[in-house]
């Protein structure tokens, strides 16, 4: 095999990866292009198996790697796909349970070390459940190192029976700590519609939050995100003046309940739909929400504190050691805790500052991307460097 160097010596092959992504959260398919690009920057040759979609989404073409169209799925063909894409990789990494498990059939009868990276936890009931289990011990039993993004689910693939499970460093690519000059203009009032500052104020009259504090979730609606207990603590916000508005940015199988549950209730909640403009949204928001059952490195808890936005979320996975002092936390499925939680902090200005900073520094102990990119090239060392004659 070619040893790793981030500039291949002379006379020696880069060091050739296969990255194998399945459909994709945003997290790990903006992690995936952030480390493609710096492990090319690197001289590494880098090669993503996704899904097409998955490409002209983050574009792993432009990062410099070459992009293989492997479909979602474990059918023969799409096995047959990368089997094929990865017969001349030194090594393999793959990202997240279902990708992992295509890559191990994938892999079958070949030596190619395969690193596995756990972005979430894979969640189903009943015989679902058994099944994921299953395909969770296969994956880590195979993998040579399983980096999990949380404490949590490294100790879980070291039940599970990994040989060698590790804390993984991943960041959130791309972003940057804005200006302290965004809370003044928050409390400020509407800017010229010439003013640049003008597209927060702009988003607030469009959701019909003008003159009233914005709270803003995002997230799929479905069971996880916990949104049934978000519209109980609705309820204790329409006795507040002004009522404040929160709005879901999302979709998915549960929009039918919800929006009947917030007009039979006449919750003062707005399902906005599938946003291509968080971060706009959250400089025009007030307080942020992550209600769910449970989370990883939560893009919506890392995008409010990069955000300056003071966050409230539900105390569970690795949101608190993601966030530290830097978040108000709640018992998951505690609505009434919800409630009085954010009724306080609308009414606290000195604890929203107090949360603001505390967010700048806990950013900064979050890892870079050059970090991230440094630790998975120790990896990649580890197991493709020659072992040593006696």
């Amino acid at each position: 095999m070619s040893p790793v160097s981030s500039n291949a010596p002379h006379g020696q092959s880069p060091l050739r990866t296969v990255q194998v992504l399945g459909g994709g959260n945003a997290g790990s398919s903006a992690h995936v292009r952030s480390l493609a690009e710096g492990l090319v920057a690197r001289g590494v040759r880098v090669t993503v198996c996704a899904p097409v979609e998955a490409d002209r989404a983050y574009d792993f073409s432009g990062a410099g790697a070459d992009h293989v169209h492997v479909p979602r799925s474990s059918d023969p063909a799409s096995v047959a796909a990368l089997r094929a894409a990865c017969a001349d990789a030194d090594l393999v990494h793959a990202h997240g349970l279902h990708a992992s498990f295509r890559a191990v059939l994938a892999l079958s009868g070949r030596s190619t070390p395969l690193v596995v990276t756990w972005h979430n936890r894979a969640r189903a009931q009943g015989a679902r459940a058994h099944l994921l289990r299953l395909l969770e011990r296969r994956v880590v039993r195979t993998a040579a190192v399983v980096l999990g993004t949380t404490s949590d689910l490294v100790d879980r693939a070291r039940r599970t029976g990994a040989r060698d499970a590790r804390l993984a460093a991943v960041t959130l690519p791309g972003r940057r700590q804005p200006s302290p000059a965004l809370d003044a203009a928050r409390a400020a009032g509407p800017p010229s519609h010439d003013d640049p500052d003008a597209r927060p104020h702009k988003l607030r009259a469009e959701l019909g939050a003008t003159g009233r504090p914005l709270l803003l979730a995002v997230g799929s609606l479905d069971r996880q995100r916990g949104y049934d207990v978000l519209l109980d603590a609705a309820r204790a916000w329409r006795d507040l003046d002004p009522v404040p508005l929160v709005a879901v940015a999302g979709e998915g199988p549960l929009r039918p309940e919800l929006q009947r549950r917030i007009e039979d209730e006449e919750l003062p909640v707005r399902l906005i739909g599938r946003r291509e403009d968080v971060p706009e949204l959250l400089a025009a928001a007030d307080l942020a929400l992550l209600t769910s059952s449970w989370e990883s490195r939560s893009v919506l808890a890392q995008e409010a504190l990069y955000a300056r936005v003071p966050l409230v979320a539900t105390a569970v996975g690795g949101i608190p050691d993601l966030v530290g002092d830097a978040a108000e936390l709640v018992p998951y499925g505690d609505a009434d805790r919800l409630a009085d939680t954010v009724v306080r902090l609308l009414a606290d200005p000195v604890r929203r500052d107090q949360l603001r900073e505390r967010g700048v520094r806990q950013t900064a102990t979050w890892p870079t991307e050059d970090e991230t990119v440094a630790q998975v090239l120790s990896v990649y060392d580890e197991l493709t460097q020659p072992t040593p004659l006696a």
